[in-house]
């Protein structure tokens, strides 16, 4: 006679799950929270409120060297973005809409390492291989820095987009190859219509990601080259200001919405 199934316990139901739960929200996002109100502190003072004012607002828009940092992040993110996410795309196609072939482990291994290997490691290898490089070409100049940023973008972009072509119905493109529509009409009429919200979702958090940068940008970027969160890093280490805040504050509502719009077009399945 089989043994009766095991009733499945509700983990939410054991004692001190709901502390614990609580317990790691609040601490990770009260600090969020603090940095939002003080943004809007009219005081100088980071610890001690006194009014709401937008003044460090403006004091922000107003700082020559947050608009130049914004400037070069927003440059380096669209930039690094657009071939990420076309590289991205490509090896999602190769590796999803073709038969299995041998060594195909290796190479999702080889398009996730920059997820597998620590971002301090993939920082100073990319140093030392852009140094001999300047060395041997004399070539300076920006497009390291988004060269640098394409790479450890592509795995971020490249697991929405595969997801979204493991769920798709090969039932259309078999029938529009049926019907004696070549490959690349196939790709542009089916697949691309289909494919274009994971490829939407793909770009934002590979947007997110460069923008957010510090590690690898600290190591590459050369002068000139400097980041809105370099910037923030380097303004720091002179002491936290409410100005700091809200470029912060201003920062994080960024990311909250293209992550947020990230997942619903993740989601989209129509």
């Amino acid at each position: 006679m089989a043994e009766p199934r095991r009733k499945m316990k509700d983990l939410r139901k054991q004692p001190g799950f709901d502390f614990m739960a609580w317990f790691c929200i609040v601490f990770l996002y009260a600090p969020i929270v603090v940095l939002i109100i003080f943004s809007f502190n009219d005081n100088r003072s980071v610890v001690r409120w006194t009014e709401f004012s937008l003044r460090w607002y403006y004091a922000a828009f107003d700082n020559e060297g947050i608009r130049n940092a914004t400037i070069v992040s927003l440059k380096v993110a669209a930039v690094s973005t657009l071939f990420a996410t076309t590289f991205a795309t490509m090896a999602a196609l190769a590796t999803t809409r073709t038969p299995p072939f041998r060594g195909q482990m290796l190479s999702y291994a080889i398009i996730n390492q920059p997820l597998m290997i620590p971002e301090i490691v993939t920082a100073v290898a990319t140093l030392s291989f852009f140094s001999i490089i300047k060395q041997l070409t004399g070539v300076t100049g920006i497009g390291y820095l988004m060269l640098a940023h394409t790479v450890f973008c592509i795995p971020f972009a490249y697991m929405p987009i595969r997801a979204r072509l493991e769920d798709m119905n090969l039932t259309l493109e078999q029938a529009a190859a049926d019907l004696y529509a070549t490959p690349i009409q196939v790709f542009r009429k089916v697949t691309m219509p289909l494919l274009a919200p994971g490829i939407v979702a793909g770009g934002m958090l590979a947007f997110v990601v460069s923008l957010d940068d510090v590690i690898i940008t600290l190591m590459v970027a050369g002068p000139g080259e400097t980041t809105l969160p370099v910037y923030i890093l380097g303004q720091i280490r002179r002491g936290i200001t409410p100005e700091i805040n809200a470029v912060s504050t201003l920062l994080l509502l960024l990311s909250i919405v293209l992550v947020s719009a990230f997942f619903t077009l993740g989601n989209k399945k129509k």
